[in-house]
This record gives structure tokens, sequence and C-alpha cells, in this order.
């Protein structure tokens, strides 16, 4: 990151705008001992010890300051930084975008983290053949919320390299997140983006050659021009192999359902219970709706009526609270929760009353929103609701009285290879899928099945099944699945 900013000839005046202990004035000193250096911390212990790191070099200034709320009217010829990670409800960032939008007149999304406000920021602080690097989290490469940013990125044509950092290492200590190299420059030597991917040590060396070759690019890169670049996609299809080329005839999942999140309380510990809970507190059953709370508590792929009984009588938390009418004892509780101020919580002050929950139906399907070995999917046989542990899959009209052989085609590698282009990838090998990741994804057109097809796939689907009801779950039937639909769409 220091040996892209010292590429600009032109380097003198240096920001960085969460300086730290000060590693990256540190790197550039040893090419460039007089540079001017500003930096901007928030956090006086460390702001204390930078000064004192730094007390003998007096072309280094340190700021005690937001940088994000100051310092708009400088330009620098380099930007180096490792942002603070922010989720956008860690701050009020109101403020923040309204000043941003106002400067770069360009509009944000209220859900942005507070990491990419610090990139923008950065790019229009940087005079004619500045130059920007930025060591920040993935994951807007493949987001909602960071379309508008990658919108920016394209607008402000300051872009020039991203390189993917290896997802089996984490380099954020305090968050579980991938990361990526943002290399930027306010120059007019290129129409073009290279992306790399980083595994080890040596794909970093192939950086630090892109570095001094700019502005040409390696030929063992990924390039993208300008113009080509749509903020509205996942970024990842310019930086890895895509599996839904491998075949053929697919169309939108929007095609037959949509997958929403599962039911959010806003406090799980006051509204799920078990039986102990619910007697204790005097809850009659009419006021506990049945539900899958954790996603350990469903383990296989078929959720069954007597799966919910024989957690219910493991006093396991199964019951979500429906204070509908409430009598006396759901009142009593419902106080009680107001002594411990549950109301006031982030999602129960929007609700009227404070303690309804959201009216989500049972779906038929259930899906895990984490995973490290690919998505999990569960046939919601019971008819239970579900929290967020598991996202709920709703089938249209149309598709509907075909759930089984829909969701038989979920269970194949095939259809987990082909949602596999969307996922979001964290730190360690654990992976997220939002709704929406599933819902703009791809599947197979099953409407392109023979009847005899279909035949086979629910015969050995139901095979499959009875293994799993008989606790001896026999894989060789999905396989024999999977491999009815790589015959037919490859």
């Amino acid at each position: 990151m220091a040996k892209w900013l010292i590429g600009n000839k032109e380097l003198n005046t240096v920001l960085d705008p969460a300086f730290g202990l000060g590693v990256f004035s540190r790197a550039l000193l040893n090419h460039n001992n007089n540079l001017k250096i500003n930096g901007f911390e928030i956090d006086e212990n460390i702001y204390e010890k930078a000064k004192i790191n730094f007390k003998n070099n007096k072309n280094i200034s340190i700021n005690l300051s937001d940088f994000m709320h100051n310092d708009w009217d400088n330009k620098y010829d380099g930007i180096i930084c490792n942002p603070p990670y922010f989720n956008f409800r860690d701050y009020d960032n109101k403020n923040i975008l309204e000043e941003i939008e106002k400067r770069i007149s360009f509009k944000l999304n209220g859900l942005t983290n507070l990491y990419t406000l610090f990139l923008v920021k950065s790019i229009f602080q940087l005079n004619e053949n500045g130059r920007a690097a930025f060591i920040i989290p993935s994951e807007f490469l493949n987001s909602d919320f960071g379309k508008l940013i990658k919108s920016y990125l394209i607008k402000s044509k300051t872009l020039r390299h991203i390189a993917v950092i290896n997802f089996k290492e984490n380099v954020f200590n305090d968050a579980l997140t991938t990361s990526a190299i943002i290399l930027c420059a306010n120059d007019n030597k290129s129409c073009k983006v290279q992306f790399s991917n980083v595994r080890n040590h040596n794909d970093l060396s192939n950086i630090e050659k892109a570095i001094e070759s700019y502005p040409d690019y390696l030929s063992n890169g990924r390039t993208v021009e300008f113009d080509n670049l749509n903020p509205e996609l996942k970024w990842r299809a310019y930086y890895q192999e895509q599996n839904a080329v491998k075949y053929k005839n697919l169309v939108p999942f929007v095609n037959y359902g949509k997958v929403l999140r599962g039911i959010a309380t806003g406090s799980n510990e006051f509204f799920t219970f078990n039986m102990s809970k619910a007697n204790k507190s005097g809850i009659a059953k009419k006021y506990l709706l049945p539900c899958i709370c954790k996603s350990i508590d469903s383990k296989n792929s078929f959720f069954t009526n007597d799966d919910f009984d024989k957690l219910q009588a493991n006093d396991k938390t199964v019951y979500l609270l429906n204070a509908v009418n409430p009598d006396k004892f759901v009142k009593r509780y419902i106080a009680c929760g107001e002594e411990q101020e549950i109301n006031q919580k982030y999602l129960t002050e929007k609700r009227n009353p404070w303690y309804s929950i959201e009216n989500r139906p049972p779906s038929p399907i259930w899906v895990s929103v984490f995973n490290r070995t690919g998505l999990r999917f569960v046939r919601n046989e019971a008819n239970i609701s579900n929290l967020t542990t598991f996202h709920c899959i709703y089938l249209n009209m149309f598709s509907a009285p075909k759930t089984d052989l829909f969701f038989a085609y979920l269970l194949t590698d095939v259809s987990k290879q082909i949602f596999n282009d969307n996922r979001r990838e964290y730190g360690k090998g654990l992976q997220k899928f939002e709704p929406n990741d599933i819902n703009n994804s791809k599947i197979l057109n099953l409407e392109l099945l023979t009847s005899d097809s279909e035949s086979e796939i629910l015969e050995y689907f139901n095979l499959y099944r009875n293994s799993v009801i008989e606790k001896k779950p026999d894989e060789s039937f999905v396989n024999n699945i999977n491999d009815i639909f790589i015959k037919y769409y490859t």
C-alpha cells in the first residue's frame, strides 16, 4: 500500500484518516523521510502513544478528532488508511451522510458502513495525480448497500485495482469479515480496473509487480473497463470464476418463489419460551406460537411434527410470545418487559404495540443464513414459524404444487454451486446469504424436465426422506438426483 503511494512522483503530502499507532506512516517514511503526514485519531490513549512514537518527527501532525467531521477543504498527494469497521447501526451516520452527499453531489445509502464513507471522502480529497490505498472489508463488493459505493467509484474514474484477500485468514482482528486492498489514482492514465485474488504471499508479490508496472497491467490479472463495470452486479464475477456458467437453461429464482428473512423479535430472550418458562410465567399455550428459534434444533433436511414434539418434551425453546388480546398473566409479563426497557430496543420501539410480532406465516422451506459447507435447506413439514436463524422460502401459486420437486433440486450440489455465486464471504471460511442474495440467484429451469424425469427424481426424493426419518440418511439418493440434473442441464 505504501509503495502505491510512493509511485506518485509528486508525493509530498499524505493523509492517514485512521492513524492508530502510525504503521503506515513508518512504512512511508522508510521510503521518503521528507513527507508531510497528517493523521486523525479519535482514541485518546492511542493518540497519546502515537504522539510519543513520532515526537521527534516535525513533519507528522496527528489530530485528536474525527476525520469524518473535519478536514474537508484540504487535498493530499497520497491517502492511506485502514478505517474503522462499524455497522451502520453502530454510529450516527445521518449527519455524516448529509455532509458527504452535499460535498460530492452524490446520493448514498443510509445503510452504508462507515469504512466506505472513509473511502468516498478520501477520494474527494485527492490532489490531481494523487493516489489512495485502503484496506477495507470486501463485503461492499457483493452487498446491496455497496451498489451506490461502486457507482461512485465508477463515476470518479479513480479506481485502479482491487485485490481481494484470501478468505481462509482474517485480516481484521475485531471483525469477522473478509478484506480487500483498494488502490485509487486521480489521474488520466487508465480507463480500466484490475481485479486480483490474493491467496498467499506469492500473490502479494504479484500485486507489487502490478504497482510497479502501472499504468500498464499484468497479463495474469483480470481487467475491466469502467464502461463495462456494472454496480448492480456482485463484483465477485470480476475476480472469481462463476459456477452458473457450467449449466444451461437457467432462470431467475424469483420465477418460482421468494425468500424473506425469519421473524426478528428485537429481544429473543424476552419473546421466546420453553414450557418451563411459560408455566413459571403463567402464559397459556394460546399465547405461544410454535417456532424454531435455533438452527441447532433442526439438524436434518426434514423437520416433522415428531421433531417438534421431542423438542417440546425436552423443554427446548420452541415458542414465541404472541400476545394478541392478552390476559392478566400476559399483561404482567409485558409489564416486566417494560421494566427491563425491552420496549425501547431498536426493533420493539418501532412497533405498535411494542410487544407485537411480525406477521410472517410459516414457510414450506427454510434455508440457513450462515454456513461453511454450503447452503442448508430444511423442509418444514411441521408448518411452524422460524426466527432469523433461517430465511423463509415461499413458493408462488404455480410452483407450490411441486414443492417436493423444488426441494429435491435444492438438496443437490448443483443448486448449491449455482447459489454460491451470490454468497457473501467472511473470515475463516464463513459464508452468508441475505434473502436477496438468493432472490437474485439463478436456478435450473425445472419446467424443462420430462414427466418421467420428474417421477424418477421424486422416487429418489421419497427414498431419501424415508432414510432421514428413520435416522439412517442415505446421501446416495441425493447424488442420484444430482446426476439427473447434470445430465439434463450441462
